[in-house]
């Protein structure tokens, strides 16, 4: 994800222990009823864009969280019901 002319790369619990070294950085966040809401990603440390292969796979490894985390929110998603005939 980009905001603000910053990459941010998604977290989850498969992937942290790699991102380490983002953890020291600000994660996306945004306010809320007078607080901050930290969001699950992390902003890519500026080395990696003068090492082309450990971007891509921080990348690969984000983009793999994001999937782990898309695939969960379906199948805890509750289901829908179709309504009976009338």
């Amino acid at each position: 994800m980009v905001r603000d002319d910053t990459l941010y790369f998604r977290v989850d619990e498969g992937n942290r222990a790699a991102f380490k070294e983002a953890e020291a950085l600000p994660p996306l966040n945004y306010a809320k009823k007078g607080g901050t809401i930290d969001l699950s990603f992390w902003r890519a440390p500026e080395r990696l864009f003068d090492e082309p292969e450990e971007l891509v796979a921080w990348a690969r490894a984000a983009l793999a969280a994001a999937r782990r985390v898309a695939a969960k929110r379906e199948r805890t998603a509750p289901r829908r019901r179709s309504k009976p005939p009338p």
